[in-house]
């Protein structure tokens, strides 16, 4: 491990203030996947965002994000509270060793779920620091491969949506621009997930880019037959239709049928992925930046995956994988949700079934009024210069 100390440091910018804001955004209604109907959980009302806002002493600033759903805000909130001391006095440069630092800072609660979650804000805002900088979008510092990104939208496909309104939902997002619609399924009566998506494909025709998404929901027998079936809808992928840690089950889906199986945005490790791409258990992966910890065990991910030359479509934040689907070798999906857009000042745009990768320095993100109204408890460490 690199114990090389600050004042070893060959920079001399230092770390000298941060703010953490846990953040609850409410949805406009109660959402429900599979995971509700099956009972295993409650509908979502509200997504508890935590932010992390950092200064040095050279008058730099930058902006992380991380997120959890339905549980665990506070929970990330109070661990990011007990190891952000661990960064002042440090080089924000030194990410990967900070990422580390951080990491064994609470090691003895794991190294990966709401431990690893707490660091991702910091680690964001130490990436917008550097490329802010540099002059440099986050994409462009990292090694941007493209300039727009394919997308799909989810927000509109959710299984508490009659079929009319996901006939509409879907029509609009063409529409805008964006280039496919994923629809979840894994309801407790098959039929009703095979009734949904005929008439989705009958709706949209052959041509449009359509995903479904079992939210785990599936065992091994059921999965086997609606993978079957739903080789005739010419789909992208089907989209976790075990369990997360099912790898061999998933493998051996992805074996056995030509429609795509994708998977992976419930783990919380570059490990964790790694075992699941030495399986072959996905032929879409689908890392969560935020979930994993950060860009820095995101970019370990995505070196492996494109390795075993495998797929990518990040979770979520699109405010986020926008910049990090563009450095991939080849052909990401982004996944598009409006939920996160009142917390920024800024819009991405969407174009021709894509999302354009902004050239704002760093993430080309800054804190809304609203999510400074949203904010239900706040910290600060260290002093403002």
């Amino acid at each position: 491990m690199n114990t090389r100390t600050p004042s070893e440091s060959s920079s001399q910018d230092r770390i000298q203030w941060m703010r953490l804001s846990s953040c609850l955004l409410p949805l406009a209604q109660p959402i429900s996947d599979a995971k509700v109907l099956t009972g295993r959980q409650k509908p979502m009302t509200e997504i508890a965002m935590l932010f992390a806002e950092i200064e040095t002493r050279d008058g730099h600033r930058g902006l992380g994000m991380s997120y959890s759903k339905r549980a665990g805000g506070p929970g990330q909130f109070a661990h990011a509270s007990e190891i952000a001391p661990t960064l002042l006095g440090e080089d924000p440069s030194d990410i990967q060793r900070l990422w580390t630092r951080m990491c064994w800072a609470g090691a003895s609660v794991g190294r990966s779920g709401l431990a690893v979650q707490s660091i991702g804000a910091f680690d964001v805002a130490l990436y917008d620091i550097k490329a802010r900088r540099a002059g440099l979008s986050l994409s462009k510092l990292l090694g941007s491969q493209r300039d727009a990104v394919r997308c799909y939208n989810t927000s509109g496909g959710f299984l508490h949506t009659p079929l009319d309104q996901l006939k509409r939902n879907a029509s609009a997002s063409l529409e805008r621009g964006i280039g496919g619609i994923k629809l979840k399924v894994g309801q407790p009566d098959c039929a009703q997930d095979i009734a949904r998506v005929t008439a989705m494909r009958e709706h949209l025709g052959d041509a449009a880019a359509i995903m479904v998404d079992a939210n785990q929901q599936w065992d091994r027998p059921t999965a086997q037959r609606m993978c079957r079936i739903f080789e005739a809808f010419n789909l992208v992928w089907i989209e976790e239709p075990l369990d997360a840690y099912d790898y061999e089950g998933h493998a051996a889906l992805a074996a056995q049928f030509d429609t795509p199986i994708a998977t992976g945005e419930m783990l919380t490790s570059a490990a964790e992925h790694g075992e699941l791409i030495r399986q072959r258990s996905a032929d879409f992966l689908m890392p969560d930046g935020p979930r994993l910890g950060g860009i820095t065990p995101f970019l370990k991910v995505a070196a492996q995956a494109e390795a075993a030359h495998l797929n990518l479509a990040p979770h979520f934040a699109m405010e986020l994988h926008i910049h990090l689907a563009a450095t991939y070798a080849s052909e990401p999906w982004v996944e598009h949700f409006d939920w996160l857009e009142p917390l920024f000042n800024e819009r991405l745009e969407i174009a021709d079934g894509r999302i354009i990768v902004p050239t704002r320095p760093g993430l080309g993100l800054s804190l809304s009024e609203q999510a400074r109204r949203w904010t239900c408890q706040s910290a600060e460490f260290g002093t403002r210069g």
